[in-house]
Formats: structure tokens, C-alpha cells, sequence
């Protein structure tokens, strides 16, 4: 059999902070959310996507995002990024210090009516005016794909309607785009099958993954991500997060599962195991639970029990 090639280091994006605050119902203090980035500071991450700049009324959990940012201005260790849905949430996130926004698009129409009230095409062309200011204020502005693989309301996604938009996201001058398997429809066949025919479709562009464990197949789909080189990964601490706008969508990888993995398979992360789980420990206390962990449920493989003395024979 031919060698497993994979890549020796991975760069993994904290999205905790956005996308796990935004599907908890219970109000998160400014505080509590500051305190946690910090913790999460302290393990190692080297990317975190701390809020998103949305209309308070449509996602009121995140409606701090300017406190929260000013709360952690000082962590520049860290490269921040915020999710941005149009021009005034754009202005906010760079007026706020953000040096990078990400895009919010939907793969479907359906999803993004639901999502942002708006069919593709035309959530599409709005993004013109934000690079257009992000380019004038020095702001890298990446994009995104919901739903890439599989929509709650239209079913499987095909690769020629991502390829379509990526195509366009590189017209604007986008050379990072997020592929987002937002309710846990992918599978690792098609998630390989779709990489390799963009990478070779855009040689140009780097692609990352934004895996959500809906359905069990989060990190399996993160190692057919692996095979085709990719080496940017998002996850959340605790297994924490999730779509309002998708039925049934659950968190996204627990960051400490994904980076137990790959540490497990030789593969870099930069990243400290043990303080991960710890901190998940704490969050699950702070939000009152996790989206599905492994790490909490069993811990790491090199935690091992002590040795059985003798088996205890019972008479029948």
C-alpha cells in the first residue's frame, strides 16, 4: 500500500467565543465571555474567531461584541477574526480593531432566507462594499460557505454550485474560503471528493473546514480534510455551538478532540491538551453543559487506569 502522506502541523481556529455563544439561549456576561477567551488564550490557540458583528436583535447573545473585543484587545498573541453579515456589521468589527472578517454565505436559498433573509446572488453581491472597505483599512477578508455539504431544506449540495461561488469569491479578490458542513450532513468520501476537485479547480485558494459533530462524523471528515492537505481547522471548545437558523444542528468538533486526534497521529497543533481540557471543564461548569466532548466523557488516551490487581472469581 502506498504511504499516508499528511500534513506535519495543523493551525486550528477557536470558534467558541462566536459560534458557541450565539446558540446559548441563557445571556453569557461580558465578563464570563472575556474570562473564557483569556482562559482559552492560555492553551495555546493561535486563531479565534471571538464574535460576530450581527444586528443585536437577530442574535442578542452577541449584541457585547465591541465589550468583548475592547476586553481583549491585549491578547496579541492571538489573531482575531469576526463574522460580519453586510457593510454595517463590517464597519463595526473594523472600527472595533478586527484585522480580519469573515464573509457569511449560505450554500442554498432556502438556508439563506433563513439564515439572512436573502437568496445567494444577492447576499453575494453585497460583499463588494466590505472588501472594498476592509481593503482601504488594511482588513484581510476571508469567506465562508454554510451548509457546503448538505442542506436541512434542500437535501445534498452539489460540488458545481460551490464551485460557482467560490469562482465568484475569487472575482472579488478572496483567497481563503471556509467550508462549512453547518448540520453534519458530509461524509468523508464526498468531503475528499469535494477538496480535491476545487484544489485542483483553485489552485490559489486556501480552504479550511468548519466541521460540525451533528451526526458522528465530524472527525472523520476532518482527516479526509487531512488527505487533501488541508491544514486549517475550526472547532469549539467543548463541543459547544450551533446553527439558530438549522433545524437539529448541534455543536461543532470539541476543540480537544480534534487536537487529541491529530496530536495522536504525529500531527502538530501548538496546542496543550491538558489545559483544553481543563478549560472545557470549566466552561462546561460556566454555560451549565458541552455540546459533546470525548475528552470529558474518557480523556485522553495516555490517561490510563491503575492496573487490576487480580480478577475476583465468583462461585456460580
Amino acid at each position: 500500500m502506498p504511504e499516508l502522506v499528511l500534513p506535519s502541523k495543523v493551525t486550528i481556529c477557536e470558534v467558541a467565543p462566536r459560534d458557541g455563544f450565539q446558540a446559548e439561549t441563557n445571556w453569557i456576561p461580558t465578563e464570563e465571555k472575556i474570562r473564557i477567551i483569556r482562559a482559552l488564550a492560555d492553551t495555546g490557540v493561535q486563531s479565534m474567531e471571538i464574535t460576530s458583528f450581527v444586528h443585536p436583535k437577530a442574535i442578542p447573545q452577541l449584541k457585547d461584541a465591541e465589550e468583548v473585543v475592547r476586553g481583549t484587545e491585549d491578547l496579541t498573541n492571538l489573531k482575531f477574526r469576526a463574522l460580519v453579515p453586510n457593510v454595517k456589521g463590517a464597519e463595526r468589527a473594523i472600527n472595533a480593531g478586527i484585522t480580519k472578517l469573515k464573509l457569511m454565505l449560505s450554500a442554498t436559498d432556502s438556508h439563506s432566507l433563513s439564515n439572512a433573509n436573502s437568496l445567494v446572488e444577492k447576499v453575494q453581491n453585497g460583499f463588494e462594499p466590505i472588501i472594498e472597505m476592509a481593503t482601504k483599512s488594511n482588513v484581510t477578508v476571508g469567506g465562508s460557505i454554510s451548509v457546503a455539504f448538505g442542506c436541512p431544506y434542500e437535501g445534498k449540495v452539489s460540488l458545481e454550485r460551490i464551485i460557482d461561488i467560490v469562482d465568484r469569491y475569487k472575482g472579488m479578490g478572496i483567497e481563503e474560503v471556509s467550508l462549512a458542513d453547518t448540520t453534519g450532513m458530509a461524509n468523508p468520501i464526498q468531503v475528499y471528493h469535494f477538496l480535491g476537485k476545487l484544489k485542483a479547480e483553485f489552485p490559489n485558494t486556501v480552504f479550511s473546514m468548519h466541521l460540525h459533530n451533528t451526526r458522528g462524523m465530524a472527525l472523520a471528515n476532518a482527516f479526509a480534510a487531512l488527505q487533501q492537505g488541508v491544514t486549517l481547522f475550526d472547532s469549539s471548545i467543548a463541543g459547544l455551538g450551533g446553527c439558530p437558523y438549522a433545524p437539529g444542528a448541534s455543536g461543532n468538533i470539541a476543540t480537544e478532540d480534534l487536537v487529541h486526534a491529530f496530536e495522536e497521529m504525529g500531527i502538530s497543533t501548538g496546542m496543550d491538551l491538558d489545559r483544553l481540557v481543563s478549560t472545557a471543564k470549566e466552561v462546561k461548569r460556566s454555560i451549565g453543559h458541552d455540546g459533546g466532548s470525548y475528552m470529558l466523557q474518557a480523556g485522553p488516551c495516555s490517561a490510563l487506569s491503575p492496573e487490576p490487581k487480580a480478577q475476583e472469581k465468583i462461585d456460580i
